[in-house]
């Protein structure tokens, strides 16, 4: 069969499968719904509950990449909040929790792993004796790097679904949103929400709204 004849015949089956798709699970809620509740406006269901679904398999998927380099969210957080802030690559505790948004109980945990895995370091703080830091190790900068590495082709991989117009159109959107929810005003679309690595939420939730997502 010609390269051509087999594509031509692949769209032709994805075409019939897309039309002969039955609605989506939001889409039979909100029917469900407007059966039970005629009075109410279930419009909403079809945006955030979609953004629920997908951030679900978003990490899901993300998590695959992280885990293939013995990382979970938190972690894969941790390193690329320290490795971001360039040489020599480290942050005081309170700093890496504000940056990845979690409480400083939840970031000691997260470095405890991460010391004992030999990927971070502790140690007294130059200008406050009283305080520490959290250094990356050589070994947890080859690591993360690796790891980002994968994980920007891992996220590449998942935008690949939509169109380069469809892409930037999604950006300006969710971005919009974000910063009137936030009470930043209007963006216009023309920022990101996030650093994309580690700006927000690096696994994809803060850097997801940044690296990973971010």
């Amino acid at each position: 069969m010609e390269p051509d004849q087999h594509e031509d015949r692949h769209e032709e089956r994805y075409e019939d499968r897309h039309e002969e798709r039955s609605p989506d699970h939001v889409a039979q809620i909100q029917a469900a719904w407007r059966r039970e509740r005629p009075d109410l406006d279930v419009s909403p269901l079809a945006v955030i509950g979609r953004l629920h679904r997908l951030a679900a398999r978003l990490t899901a998927e993300l998590t695959l990449v992280y885990q293939r380099y013995g990382l979970g969210e938190g972690e894969f957080d941790v390193l690329a909040a320290l490795r971001r802030a360039g040489a020599p690559y480290e942050r005081a505790p309170g700093e890496l929790a504000a940056h990845t948004m979690v409480t400083t109980g939840a970031m000691t945990k997260r470095i405890d792993r991460l010391e004992r895995a030999g990927l971070v370091t502790r140690r007294p703080a130059m200008d406050d004796r009283r305080g520490r830091v959290v250094a990356l190790t050589d070994a947890g900068r080859r690591l993360f790097d690796e790891a980002f590495t994968a994980h920007l082709r891992n996220e590449h991989r998942l935008l690949a679904h939509l169109s380069t117009e469809e892409a930037a159109a999604l950006q300006g959107l969710l971005t919009a949103w974000q910063h009137r929810l936030d009470g930043t005003g209007d963006a216009g679309g023309s920022r990101t929400g996030g650093s994309g690595a580690g700006g927000t939420g690096d696994a994809g939730r803060t850097e997801r709204g940044g690296d990973g997502g971010p």
